[in-house]
């Protein structure tokens, strides 16, 4: 059973290596085309040339950037925290609150998901056969024939960050939780120009 454990923490604790290795990149990659949309964004303003969907891009990629640097923040444990009660504390009382904080956060990434599934429905909108006005006469989920203002984007397809967020952050809150239980070793990762293990 022990060893069933460790094997077990261990395939967590990688499956969220990999997911936080992912989205660092795809973080910088958004804050680069951020950069690259704003500027845009001034210069034809300026040039009385206005992109009209520039707008409306910016901001789905800054929701996109928020979810995804959120949910890597927690893996690294960088996240805010209030540390009011556990800063009058000591030895293993503050290990014991930690214990407890990233398991709340596992159950909400797990809640998340969850009720995202229930929201976005892909076992119905399947049976619908992919037809989203069928499917929303039939469920009155309107989420699939809705779309965005000026790019038309299908909604749904903006909306998916959400249930990503919320299994990326079970997997990173399970992982801190078994890295603070002992059963895994602190990863050694390289962030920036400083090698960091585990949380810093």
């Amino acid at each position: 059973m022990g060893a069933l454990f460790k094997k077990s923490a261990k395939a967590i604790t990688k499956i969220s290596e990999i997911i936080l290795a992912i989205e660092l990149r795809v973080v910088g990659l958004f804050l680069g085309l951020i950069l690259l949309f704003i500027v845009a964004g001034v210069t034809a303003r300026y040039l009385r040339m206005p992109i009209y969907w520039i707008d409306e891009l910016s901001v789905f990629t800054m929701v996109w950037l928020t979810f995804l640097g959120a949910s890597a923040m927690t893996r690294l444990q960088l996240n805010f925290a209030i540390t009011l009660l556990t800063d009058y504390m000591q030895g293993s009382v503050v290990k014991y609150i930690k214990f407890l904080a990233m398991l709340i956060s596992a159950l909400f990434g797990l809640a998340l998901f969850a009720m995202s599934w229930v929201w976005l429905d892909p076992i119905g909108i399947i049976k619908a056969g992919f037809n989203a006005k069928e499917f929303a006469a039939t469920s009155f989920n309107f989420l699939y024939t809705e779309y965005t203002q000026t790019l038309e984007w299908p909604r749904w397809a903006v909306m998916l960050v959400v249930p990503i967020f919320g299994i990326n952050v079970f997997f990173h809150s399970l992982a801190n939780v078994l890295e603070t239980l002992g059963a895994v070793e602190l990863p050694k990762r390289r962030i920036g120009a400083a090698e960091v293990s585990g949380a810093s």
